[in-house]
């Protein structure tokens, strides 16, 4: 059987009395469609929850079992202070203490080098995402470079006297010729070595506007999810109280402070479409790796929820219901199934169903039935005509199909 050449994967996941994506007022993201405001999820908050599975870091995503992170693959950092933060640290750790201006002229030289000409102020740098290999690569030049610093005479810390400006010029002459490479180099590690540039990168992308040549296509396309249904939403009245305020107080007198936060209720529908060509190519030719992902993909789509305010609204849901397409022919979402309101009056998880049965029918009879599906249904009902699977089971059936099984 041949592999499919896209897989698309729909879903509907209902969540009450949330926040789960924020404006930068604090109130819930939002947008028209179809003469209706809808809530919505933007697809940068999806793909960071599936980066992370959920949990605060790399390492303890990587506990769940079904994380990108638990693949064991090389993942990244995206950050406007990656020699900061994750190169000038570890590279310097063990050495002889250089002098303050000779450490802070090497980590000026790699933010140059890496970020352009007009970085000296992280709030005018680009947000890059660096693989842990290429981390490792810059942290490695980074210590080669302490090192040659430390042996010119009078950039260590230890002589207790600034540095003579002979010896800060010997280090700017040092890096300039050590640092015109690492570009190149980084290109040379990315094109060589799987991985390289991080897992992450190898799904969604990487645009680095200053070197065209570390771009990678995006192979997983993410729809920004929106509400079937108007915006369902309440400005929840909250009372911070001082507990050490008296009762005995004149009323009111005991609120430490008074806020207005709003609450949004919503059955969301949300779209992926997989390049898996693109996937296996970014992936180094992998096709293994690649169907192993494309599991992950459809795991965490399915489990995890995109959240704010865990604590006081518990933003925990699953999809219930899932359409996985398997075809060769140009994706194209189902939302315009949504795009008259479904009534939130009976219920509309149902009419939702109803909803997208009628335009997938639509569809195939326009342009004929295009790509093998499958569906997940935990209420029903389901679409006729489509085999009910479990989870695992639609996972089976991709891996099958992918040439993994």
């Amino acid at each position: 059987m041949p592999t499919p050449r896209f897989i698309q994967i729909h879903s509907l996941a209902s969540y009450p009395a949330t926040l789960l994506n924020r404006d930068a007022s604090g109130a819930a993201k939002r947008m028209s469609f179809g003469g209706a405001m809808r809530s919505r999820i933007s697809s940068q908050a999806l793909k960071r929850r599936w980066r992370f599975a959920g949990e605060a870091g790399h390492e303890e995503a990587a506990k769940v079992p079904y994380s990108l992170q638990s693949l064991g693959e090389p993942m990244g950092e995206r950050s406007k202070e990656v020699i900061e933060r994750a190169v000038m640290p570890a590279a310097l750790a063990g050495l002889p203490a250089l002098h303050e201006a000779a450490r802070q002229a090497i980590a000026e030289a790699l933010i140059v080098a890496l970020y352009g000409d007009k970085a000296a102020d992280p709030k005018s740098r680009q947000a890059l995402f660096f693989g842990h290999p290429e981390i490792a690569h810059v942290r490695s030049v980074a210590r080669d470079l302490a090192e040659r610093a430390a042996a010119i005479e009078g950039l260590r810390a230890d002589t207790g006297k600034e540095p003579a400006k002979e010896a800060l010029k010997s280090l700017t002459d040092m890096l300039k010729d050590a640092l015109k490479p690492l570009r190149k180099n980084l290109e040379t590690l990315a094109a060589q070595t799987r991985g390289a540039a991080g897992l992450e990168s190898a799904l969604f992308g990487r645009m680095v506007t200053s070197d065209p040549a570390a771009n990678l296509d995006a192979p997983v396309h993410v729809a920004h999810a929106l509400t079937v249904h108007a915006i369902e939403r309440e400005l929840d009245y909250v009372t911070a109280v001082d507990d050490l305020r008296s009762r005995g107080d004149d009323a009111g007198a005991g609120s430490a402070g008074l806020f207005d936060i709003e609450l949004t209720s919503g059955l969301y529908y949300g779209y992926v479409n997989i390049d898996v060509e693109l996937l296996v190519s970014n992936l180094g030719g992998d096709r293994l790796l690649a169907a192993r992902v494309i599991d992950r993909l459809l795991q965490l789509i399915a489990r995890t929820s995109p959240g704010a305010k865990k604590g006081s609204t518990a933003p925990y849901a699953r999809a219930e219901f899932l359409l996985v397409e398997a075809g060769d022919e140009q994706p194209r979402t189902l939302a315009n199934a949504f795009r008259m309101p479904v009534s939130q009056r009976g219920d509309t998880f149902a009419a939702a169903v109803h909803a997208l049965q009628q335009h997938l029918d639509g569809l195939d009879q326009a342009y004929g039935v295009q790509a093998e599906r499958f569906q997940l249904s935990v209420t029903p009902p389901a679409l006729a005509g489509v085999p009910v699977l479990s989870l695992a089971a639609i996972g089976d059936a991709l891996a099958t199909r992918l040439g993994s099984a």
